[in-house]
Order: structure tokens, then C-alpha cells, then sequence
């Protein structure tokens, strides 16, 4: 459902996109690689001088390779439109810091140790913050088996690990009724269920 209409006139100022792509190489390492735009309605004045309406504030691209465990391999930044031309673009070297460190295991802990502050780019950061749930989008189903062997055609009861995207959110909670539905096998009762007198 989309959000509602707005009742009340308004004019569209700023526009931020964001988008990840997932790529899964002949190597067996997976390169995810983000971009991030900025855009104004209306000429800018900027430190740096104007920037016409229709040319981005930002273009940002940052590429994070992983092996199937989501170690990050290798890591390239680029800065393609930046409001202060010959220093926003000099820390994108910088973002190889972020080799060593594991999507899931504390990676958006790591990226503020390395990359925080005066010690990266506010919106190159960014990025990287939001790359651990779009890597478990992108490896669901191929690297990471989402289904339950005992509600699909496969029928292997000796299954003995839950599905990984149960228990991580709101709809999927184990005491919850859609895990009732798709997963029965790993409901679990909830904590407010009474129980049968």
C-alpha cells in the first residue's frame, strides 16, 4: 500500500537515490556495488561555486567484493560529482580499510572505527552501512537457503538448523503467526499465549 496522498501543496526540493546491485562472479566472489545520488530542484550556491540545477551534488560508488562467509575481499570507492571538487574525492583510497571486516559480524561497528568522522565520507559511509542487509537479500536463496525443508517439495526432515531469516524481524518472529503458517515446524509458543486450562 502506498503512503497516502498528501493533503496539503508541496514542492519537491532535494532528491537522494540509493541503489545496490548484487553480482555474483565466475571467481565465486560476489561484488556488491552501491551508488548514491544527491540532486537539487534549483541552482545551489555552494564554498565551491554553483552548481546548476539538473547536475548532482553527489555521485558516489563504492564496490565491496565478499566471499560466500561476506569477508570483504576488496573494497573501491569513486566520487563523481562531490561539492568541494579536489578534497571530497582524496579519502576514497581510504575505504580499503574496510578489507578484513565481515558483513555480519560486526561490520557497521567496524566501518565507524575506520571510516567515522574526519576519517571518511559521510555519504561513502553510508553506503557501506547499509550493505549487510542488502548482501542477505542478495544471497537468499543462493547462498543461503531460506526455505524449510519441511513445508517444500525437498521434504528433508533431518534438517536441523532454522531457516536464517527466521527470528531477525518483526513478521518472522518465532512466536509469531506467519512462522505458525510457513514455518510450523520452528514456531514456538508465544510468551503471552495462555495455556489451556
Amino acid at each position: 500500500m502506498p503512503l497516502s496522498s498528501p493533503t496539503i501543496p508541496r514542492t519537491l526540493k532535494h532528491t537522494r537515490a540509493i541503489s545496490i546491485s548484487a553480482f555474483e562472479r565466475e571467481d565465486g566472489l560476489w561484488d556488491f556495488d552501491a551508488h548514491i545520488t544527491d540532486h537539487k530542484t534549483r541552482d545551489i550556491k555552494l564554498a565551491s561555486g554553483v552548481r546548476p540545477e539538473g547536475l548532482a551534488l553527489h555521485d558516489l560508488h563504492l564496490r565491496v567484493t565478499v566471499d560466500r562467509r561476506l569477508e570483504v575481499i576488496a573494497v573501491e570507492a569513486s566520487s563523481d560529482a562531490v561539492p568541494y571538487p579536489g578534497y571530497c574525492e582524496a579519502i576514497t583510497p581510504d575505504y580499503k580499510k574496510l578489507v578484513g571486516l565481515n558483513l555480519m559480524k560486526q561490520f557497521r561497528q567496524g566501518v565507524k572505527e575506520r571510516l567515522a568522522g574526519i576519517h571518511g565520507c559521510t555519504h561513502l559511509t553510508e553506503l557501506a552501512q547499509i550493505l549487510p542487509t542488502a548482501a542477505i537479500q542478495a544471497f537468499a536463496g543462493d547462498v543461503i537457503d531460506t526455505r524449510d525443508s519441511a513445508s517444500d517439495n525437498a521434504g528433508n526432515a533431518n534438517q536441523t538448523q532454522q531457516p536464517f531469516q527466521l527470528d531477525r524481524c518483526h513478521a518472522l518472529r518465532l512466536d509469531g503467526p506467519a512462522v505458525v503458517q510457513y514455518y510450523p515446524r520452528w514456531a514456538k509458543p508465544s510468551p503471552d499465549a495462555k495455556s489451556p486450562s
